[in-house]
This record gives structure tokens, sequence and C-alpha cells, in this order.
């Protein structure tokens, strides 16, 4: 009796191993969708490349960006680009997001990044502040950082801004992936509102 018993102790401990994995597994988020749900796919398979703009709901230099993201995000949705809106500072609600979107208007991808996944892939400091994303090579659904940045140079520091910018460092890096040319970097500094971390 003592085999059969040793050999169930084996299986059941093989599944419950088996689940725990899977657990692990499913735990790999980026961020939460404003009901709360974690986020588990940033983009559907085959995309092209995914952006993120770090933004918040009080900081005047990134509301004065939405228009310009909402422009970018026009242009390259229709090949393969996914934009998200993402707001990282901790302590910020969905109830204050969802108003700040009703305010420039709603988004389709909008998550929060409150344990800072995905300021952590992308280096992010400030908001606003970008990044953009491709598949992994790994793949797995995972994405590395090939630009990580300002948007612009509208802003040169803080209280000095052009009347329009002169480069366009983001749009130039997704056109970059897109065409299969070397990513090339920002050329100055994110200019913006720190981001908030854990206290």
């Amino acid at each position: 009796m003592r085999r059969p018993l040793f050999t169930i102790c084996v299986l059941a401990s093989a599944f419950l191993y088996r689940g725990i994995g899977q657990a692990q597994k499913m735990q790999a988020t980026y961020g939460y969708y404003l009901n709360g749900e974690p986020v588990g796919s940033l983009a559907p398979s085959g995309a092209s490349a995914v952006v993120l703009f770090f933004a918040a709901s009080d900081c005047p230099i990134s509301n004065r960006y939405v228009p310009e993201m909402r422009r970018i995000e026009e242009e390259f949705a229709a090949r393969g680009v996914v934009l998200w809106f993402v707001y990282p500072n901790f302590g910020t609600t969905a109830d204050a997001v969802k108003q700040h979107e009703a305010a420039y208007g709603a988004e389709n991808h909008v998550l929060l990044d409150p344990d800072h996944q995905l300021v952590t892939l992308a280096h992010a400091k400030v908001t606003p502040e970008s990044a953009v994303l491709v598949p992994d090579r790994r793949g797995g659904g995972t994405f590395r950082a090939v630009y990580e940045g300002r948007v612009d140079d509208r802003y040169l520091s803080l209280g000095q801004e052009r009347s329009k910018a002169t480069q366009h460092d983001l749009e130039r890096a997704i056109s970059d992936v897109l065409e299969g040319r070397v990513v090339e970097q920002p050329n100055g500094p994110a200019v913006g509102c720190g981001i908030i971390g854990r206290p």
C-alpha cells in the first residue's frame, strides 16, 4: 500500500508545482486598466511597435503634449503601432485619470503603473516622457525598449519653451523602427514633472 500512496503524493506535488508555475506566469503584468484588471499584453501579435507616453493629470507640460500624442497615434496606427497613455505616479486613482481623460478626450489605451513595471522598463524619470518598445527576440510576448526620452525639443527647460518643436525625436524613432533603421536616440533630456514612486 505504501507504493500507491507514494505515487499519489508525487503526482499531487507535480500538479501543485505546475499550478504554481502557471500562476507565476499569469502574474506578469504591465500595470492596470482603470477598472483594476491587470494589463497582460501591450499589443496584439504582429504589432510593429508599442509607444508609451508617461503622463500626469496635474502636470501642465504633460497636458500640453496630449494633442501631439494623438497626432502621432493617428499617424502610425495603420502601420501596427500601439500607443499607451501610462499614468505612473503613485497615488494616482482611476477616477482622477477618468476625469482627466474626459477633459482631454477618451483614449483607447490607458493604464496605471503604480508599481513602475513600465517606468523601470523605459527608465522614465518625468512626465511627459516617451518610449518605443519592440517585441523581444526571445519571444514570449515581452518587449524591449529601443527608444527612451523626450517627445520633441519643444521644452528646453522648465519655463523655457519654443513656439514649436524643431526636432521630433519620438516620431523619428518610430519611423526608424518601421523602416528597419538604427533607432536614433533623443538629442536632449525630457523636461517635465518628476515621476512619484512609492514612499
